[in-house]
């Protein structure tokens, strides 16, 4: 998956994550990796938002636990 880019799996997700979970600007995800000592272009951070997004959802929904097939609800 992350096998022929220049930039490392950790720094790769931390990128996505920034963007993803605080729904960030492009730029700013590029100015906070800059603070973090990462130079990385806006313009990449996006590609990688756009591919490993469906991965990284395709993956996550594989180590979901399942619920069960009855729920309850109680008064409130």
């Amino acid at each position: 998956m992350f096998k022929y880019h220049y930039f490392s799996k950790a720094i790769i997700l931390q990128a996505v994550y920034f963007k993803l979970r605080f729904s960030l600007s492009y730029r700013d995800v590029e100015d906070l990796m800059k603070i973090r000592g990462v130079n990385v272009d806006h313009a990449i951070i996006q590609r990688w938002v756009f591919k490993f997004t469906s991965l990284m959802e395709m993956e996550f929904s594989k180590r979901k636990i399942p619920v069960g097939r009855i729920w309850w609800m109680d008064e409130t």
